[in-house]
């Protein structure tokens, strides 16, 4: 490991396989207790997913490097995107950001590095460090995403010691029969089926949001066979709809991890104003991983228009944890574009639009 004061160190490009090589090794030393953190190949295989992006040019990555190429930090500036006032932008967001201790001062070069080559951002974040060093340097906060939780098995949680896990049959069994009520009860409306591909009637659904709210990721079926398709990191997913003959009410993209364990609703988004749909699509996600076995079902997402109600989510036996809440921040060199952004009724925004889940193996 190095210190500050044992040798100079100061930001550079990530150009070299040494380099790489370095970040591969930083972050084992963040997180030494995370085996995730020793997957180089996972590591490498998004870097390289994300340079399939038509914006790919504008991908950055730096780190904070010795003269002998031992590195004490990273951070790249991943590029997306948005309508922002019905007009296209790009916005980057602050990727991967991890510093060695005792290296604050360099972090935060780290970080003025980003906001002097990124015109627009736009984050989502939970890290209060992280945070405060991008408010620091200009982001403002627009609004905080929602964290809602349900609990599929009982015997799977974390503090249930495995002696007693069968014996947690009988709770299961009444946690399923809730479960399969709340959805009559709570969901009636029309079934959603699995989707094959996202074909041009993504298209049209995503121009509806677009009309109605003035600050959206763009999420055309371009970006979402790129977000979700074959070489995407979290392949294969789910992808549930609702339609009317030929129009697309809503869809849902469902991913199980890898453990098979953990559930994530990536994203959920209906035609402006069709909570109806919403729930259909929420009881065909909660059915979809009750059948595959999860224990927990996680979903972060920006109430809105296009989105799911809080109450309804909580109807239908989601939680909600407000200490594990992203903060959606904003940065855009246009006024009046960052007036806009400011303002949390105008945006929709799920886990799946940024950074934040593309590290969900």
């Amino acid at each position: 490991m190095i210190t500050a004061r044992a040798t100079k160190i100061a930001v550079r490009p990530l150009d070299n396989a040494e380099l790489e090589r370095g970040t591969d090794r930083l972050r084992t030393l963040i997180y030494p207790d995370h085996p995730e953190a020793y997957e180089t190949g996972w590591h490498a295989l998004v870097w390289r997913w994300l340079g399939t992006h038509p914006l790919a040019d504008q991908l950055h990555r730096w780190v904070l490097a010795s003269e002998e190429n031992e590195v004490a930090g990273h951070l790249a500036a991943v590029p997306l995107y948005y309508r922002v006032g019905g007009e296209r932008v790009v916005a980057h967001t602050p990727a991967d950001y991890q510093v060695l201790p005792g290296h604050g001062f360099h972090a935060l070069s780290l970080m003025r590095r980003f906001f002097r080559t990124a015109e627009n951002c736009v984050s989502a974040d939970q890290v209060p460090e992280a945070i405060a060093v991008e408010m620091r340097l200009g982001a403002k906060e627009a609004a905080r995403l929602q964290y809602a939780a349900k609990i599929m098995d009982v015997s799977e949680l974390p503090r249930v010691p495995k002696p007693l896990r069968p014996a947690m049959k009988i709770p299961n069994l009444g946690l399923r029969t809730l479960n399969a009520a709340l959805v009559d009860v709570f969901a009636p409306g029309p079934e959603p089926e699995v989707l094959g591909d996202f074909d041009a009637s993504f298209d049209d659904l995503f121009e509806s949001v677009a009309a109605a709210l003035p600050c959206v990721p763009e999420k055309d079926a371009a970006f979402l066979r790129w977000r979700y398709g074959p070489d995407s990191p979290q392949h294969p997913v789910t992808v549930l709809g609702v339609r009317d003959g030929e129009i697309l009410l809503g869809y849902a993209v469902l991913r199980i991890t890898r453990e098979g364990d953990n559930g994530y609703l990536l994203d959920l988004t209906t035609r402006p104003g069709r909570h109806d749909v919403a729930r259909s699509l929420l009881k065909g996600a909660i059915r979809h991983f009750a059948r595959a076995g999860v224990y927990i079902i996680r979903y972060r997402f920006l109430e809105s228009p296009v989105s799911p109600e809080v109450k309804d989510l909580w109807k239908l036996g989601f939680f909600f944890r407000n200490e594990r809440r992203h903060t959606l921040l904003v940065k855009f060199a246009d006024r009046g574009q960052h007036k806009m952004a400011l303002d949390s009724a105008n945006w929709s925004y799920n886990a799946g639009d940024g950074e934040m889940s593309f590290w969900v193996r």
